[in-house]
């Protein structure tokens, strides 16, 4: 997919109801699509009618929100990020510049999770990074700017490019629920590589974001959000 094109994706995310964040334009339509390609789609997207990826439509919250969640269950980081904001009041940077380390680490926060977080925080608070510019660049140029922050690497990046800015041809081979969902759902059970999942997802394009939103229900029905 070109630059252009998804340039086009983002500039018409859409507001689903209210509080409910965005939600792609381009969702039905990579649904039609997917179905026509793939068996497992065509069998596990009716089981979600009505439901599709939704953006919070906050670059420093999706960012954050990613980097709770490394190397940790859904469920787990989930608990994490709401003693977090509780403890915070409201995601900014400002806020969690302001918190006391101990109060951060009382959250569940690993220290370097900690330390990922606050120099996240930093780079939004004094302009080293610009999420505006972000919507006119491509996949790997964003991915090139995350991952020169501290504790951000590719899967955050990804996270943040399919979450945020709803890119709908991004493949998390790094992501192990991913990998997970295609062993299940296309080699009953057997351990797959990220040269099996490559393969696997290679009739999914260019809506590569969509099928792994559909993998990850057929593991969690419930959507996780960013």
């Amino acid at each position: 997919m070109s630059a252009d094109r998804r340039g086009k994706a983002l500039a018409t995310v859409t507001p689903s109801g209210a509080g409910q964040g965005c939600v792609p334009h381009f969702w039905s339509e990579a649904c039609d699509h997917l179905v026509a390609r793939d068996r497992v789609m065509a069998r596990l997207i009716p089981q979600f009618p009505g439901a599709c990826l939704q953006s919070r439509g906050d670059a420093f919250t999706t960012l954050a929100r990613s980097v709770v969640g490394q190397q940790i269950s859904v469920k787990a980081a989930q608990a994490v990020w709401d003693r977090l904001l509780a403890q915070l009041g409201a995601c900014t940077p400002e806020a969690l510049l302001a918190c006391a380390l101990p109060d951060l680490r009382a959250t569940g926060l690993s220290a370097r999770k900690v330390e990922y977080l606050l120099d996240l925080a930093r780079h939004f608070a004094d302009g080293r990074i610009d999420p505006v510019a972000w919507r006119g660049m491509d996949d790997e140029a964003i991915i090139r700017d995350l991952v020169a922050i501290r504790g951000i690497g590719r899967w955050t990046a990804e996270m943040f490019l399919i979450f945020h800015l709803m890119r709908p041809d991004v493949l998390p081979l790094d992501d192990v629920g991913l990998l997970r969902g295609i062993s299940q759902c296309y080699f009953s059970g057997e351990p797959v590589s990220r040269s099996d999942a490559r393969e696997v997802a290679a009739a999914w394009a260019p809506y590569r974001s969509v099928a792994t939103w559909y993998i990850w229900r057929s593991l969690d029905p419930i959507p996780v959000a960013y």
